[in-house]
């Protein structure tokens, strides 16, 4: 049995799966926010609570929303700041009398869909996260790519390219401490806040959607000004990346017109003005992350 623990900054949810992917176990529950032993408890009491109801034992791996060092084996780069500076990794290593394995939240995502997912069968493929913030997560040969400094994959914390001039005047500090990170601008949260500077209202991602289909003007402007944006920011990611196949998950990925819209777009920028790579919803929609946590290990592992 595997069990996954995806460690969210609002939420930790736990699944359990069998071998064969079968979800025999799932609970969520709210992030003690702030509280890095209570973080910690709060995964043991998931785990425990997987392991009494499936009467069985399992492997864990764990989704987080930030990477462990490889230099210092320490949490970085984590918006949960109370995990940043943790050993987690070993810390949880001794509270739960086991190995685990811990990878970026998006990184799971990737290594779900990649399994029994939208990617399934493809070699190389590049996950976006559409969401509160903007990770990504890249899969080779079913495994993430975490790379030599741990980051693998983070697009989200690159300058937008190919600004226009609106662009350009974003003058609002991203948390990573720089300006037009491409998180602020394709982020669910990020089509949220040009809305609300457009429009004067703030209102939820599937709620502007909605509007635009209703033919709103100024919805309309948004969604276009973030189709545009998501396509300057893929061609580059897939000039240097090239996959065999993009997986869209988090609340945005939900924005149909997003699949038939951003496609052309990408081929204005991308090297060679030849882009086929087809474009997928998450098929697991926001159980891939959780999901991919469990399949940190292997099918042959256990």
């Amino acid at each position: 049995m595997r069990i996954g623990i995806d460690l969210g900054g609002t939420k930790i949810e736990v699944i359990a799966l069998s071998d064969s992917g079968e979800e025999l176990f799932r609970k969520r529950i709210a992030t003690p926010r702030g509280s890095y032993p209570e973080t910690l408890a709060a995964i043991k009491r998931l785990v425990d609570n997987a392991e009494a109801a499936t009467a069985r034992h399992g492997t864990v791996g764990i989704g987080i929303p930030g990477t462990i060092s490889p230099f210092t084996g320490k949490v970085k780069n984590a918006n949960s700041v109370w995990l940043n500076g943790q050993a987690l990794d070993a810390d949880l290593k001794a509270l739960l009398g086991r190995e685990v394995r811990i990878a970026n939240d998006a990184n799971c995502m990737a290594v779900s869909e990649a399994t029994d997912g939208a990617g399934a069968g493809k070699k190389v493929v590049l996950a976006l996260i559409l969401g509160t913030g903007s990770g990504s997560g890249i899969v080779i040969d079913g495994k993430p790519w975490n790379g030599a400094n741990g980051i693998g994959g983070e697009w989200g914390h690159n300058e937008l390219p190919w600004q226009d001039e609106e662009e350009r005047s974003h003058n609002v500090q991203c948390y990573c401490g720089k300006y037009r990170c491409v998180e602020q601008f394709v982020s669910g949260t990020g089509l949220c806040d040009d809305y609300e500077r457009r429009s004067g209202r703030r209102l939820k991602g599937n709620e502007i959607s909605a509007l635009a289909e209703q033919g709103d003007p100024i919805a309309e402007q948004s969604l276009q000004a973030y189709e545009r944006r998501l396509a300057k920011a893929l061609a580059a990611y897939v000039n240097t990346l090239d996959p065999d196949v993009v997986v869209l998950a988090g609340g945005v990925c939900n924005i149909d017109r997003l699949y038939r819209n951003v496609p052309p777009l990408v081929n204005e920028y991308i090297f060679g003005r030849e882009f086929f790579t087809p474009i997928k919803k998450a098929l697991h929609g926001d159980s891939s992350g959780v999901r991919g946590a469990a399949w940190l290990w292997g099918v042959n592992e256990g």
